[in-house]
């Protein structure tokens, strides 16, 4: 069974919003979202539904910010972990993609299938994460929130594709191989 659907085009946060995001170093930009995530899923951290991650590294990159963190699961607590460490399972995507995925105007499935995001290292693990994101129910516990996850969610929808550069940069000859 194929979950293809006619996905709008993908559209990319602008280089010149993401520039100043990625300024921030990984390590706080992991400090401040395992914060969120243990307030946002404290409910399913109580009931073990996340002992899947104990020990196990997962590292999310959100490209066109240039934004990425690493999580792991100690004593029933997300941490960050090292961004230098090897990672178990690695998600990639935009922030438009993981929008659409936290709002819920795409489920999981058609994400991953039309490789919007894109898993990588343990497939079993990455099954467990994109269960785990099917069945979470957020809506009655941050609904103020996810309004405004929509409207961003909107808001980036709108922003125009940039042409690609139809031009190549000249190599140095020093840099060229022979």
């Amino acid at each position: 069974m194929t979950n293809t659907t006619n996905l709008p085009e993908n559209p990319l946060l602008p280089a010149p919003l993401a520039l100043p995001l990625s300024l921030v170093p990984s390590k706080s930009y992991g400090a401040l979202m395992v914060k969120l995530l243990n307030k946002l899923f404290a409910p399913e951290l109580a009931d073990g539904e996340l002992d899947f991650l104990n020990e196990k590294i997962m590292r999310v990159d959100v490209v066109d910010a240039r934004l990425n963190f690493s999580i792991t699961l100690r004593n029933g607590v997300l941490c960050a972990a090292e961004s230098n460490q090897p990672h178990d399972l690695s998600i990639e995507g935009s922030v438009y993609d993981f929008l659409l995925l936290a709002t819920r105007r795409e489920d999981a499935d058609t994400l991953f299938f039309n490789r919007r995001l894109r898993l990588g290292g343990d497939t079993e693990l990455g099954l467990y994460v994109k269960n785990f994101l099917d069945a979470l129910e957020l809506e009655e516990r941050i609904g103020p929130f996810l309004k405004m996850l929509d409207g961003m969610t909107s808001l980036i929808s709108r922003i125009p594709a940039l042409p690609k550069p139809t031009f190549k940069l000249p190599i140095p000859k020093l840099l060229k191989r022979s």
